[in-house]
């Protein structure tokens, strides 16, 4: 299928792209990379009146590291941050995700922001950026403000974006000595949407773990947090008694959507498994 019909705009400035979602609202779409939207566009599932190409605002392709945290301009590549010294060292678990997403091409073409303001429940860098603490900064002609991962998620393909805002920045906490990020997911083939996912960021000491997040992904209708998984290992020893527990735990609290190809039960079981790995790779 062909896309429906549309007008094109390419702002050079972010205050231009701004002023346009402004006039335009709910008619007008933001394209960056356009690895989800010209699908969409394709299929007659999206048909905005206006697309808003974003690519030429470099404001939005910065990386910088600042009182303890790192900021991510939201035109960066998935190759970009897979490429940086700097997500390398200070944002591990962001680093080790990024290479679960699609294939190279896809990679290199599409951005953080767009991943993350399409909000599929799939994908992997809303969970990293939930198990980070992460937030968004999301702006407009008249507005800027910070909303964090956790209130960002609305449901699928539902976020805390308004129609008048592009989401500029994400903002992560940088490493600190002792923290741990484990990034690990299943799906039919390398490259495809994952079945399930998980995204583990803790501190780690003689009695433990503490400060546990742990994200699950393509097991409910956003990026969710488990919450009593988190608490029953915050501040315990792993052992091999608590991995079995831990997991039976994090496969009991989550509620996966139905669905043909993948039931419910087989998405709890797998979410058992990535625990366990997860929490046998910490003992190795």
């Amino acid at each position: 299928m062909k896309a429906p019909d549309f007008d094109y705009h390419r702002p050079e400035t972010l205050a231009e792209a701004l002023d346009l979602l402004a006039r335009h609202g709910e008619d007008a779409a933001i394209i960056a990379g356009g690895q989800s939207l010209l699908a969409l566009l394709n299929f007659r599932l999206a048909a905005p009146e206006r697309l808003i190409d974003i690519g030429r605002l470099t404001d939005l392709k910065s990386l910088s590291e600042d009182h303890g945290h790192i900021e991510i301009g939201g035109l960066l590549r998935h190759c970009d941050l897979q490429a940086s010294p700097l997500i390398a060292r200070e944002l591990p678990l962001l680093h080790k995700a990024i290479g679960h997403i699609a294939h190279p091409a896809v990679r290199h073409r599409g951005t953080i922001g767009g991943s993350l303001a399409m909000a599929d429940p799939a994908a992997e860098l809303g969970a990293c950026c939930l198990a980070l603490d992460g937030e968004f900064l999301l702006v407009s002609l008249q507005n800027r403000r910070w909303v964090a991962a956790a209130d960002f998620f609305l449901g699928v393909y539902q976020t805390a974006l308004r129609a008048d805002e592009i989401l500029a920045a994400v903002r992560l906490p940088k490493r600190r000595p002792g923290s741990i990020g484990i990034f690990d997911e299943i799906a039919r083939r390398r490259g495809d949407f994952a079945m399930a996912g998980l995204a583990l960021a803790a501190q780690t000491g003689d009695g433990g773990l503490s400060d546990v997040r742990l994200a699950l992904l393509g097991v409910a209708d956003r990026p969710i947090l488990a919450g009593k998984t988190m608490a029953f290992l915050e501040g315990r020893p792993i052992n091999e008694a608590r991995i079995d527990e831990a997991a039976a735990l994090i496969a009991g609290e989550i509620d996966p959507p139905e669905d043909p190809a993948y039931p419910p039960a087989y998405r709890r079981h797998l979410t058992g498994v990535l625990l366990r790995r997860a929490l046998l790779e910490l003992c190795s």
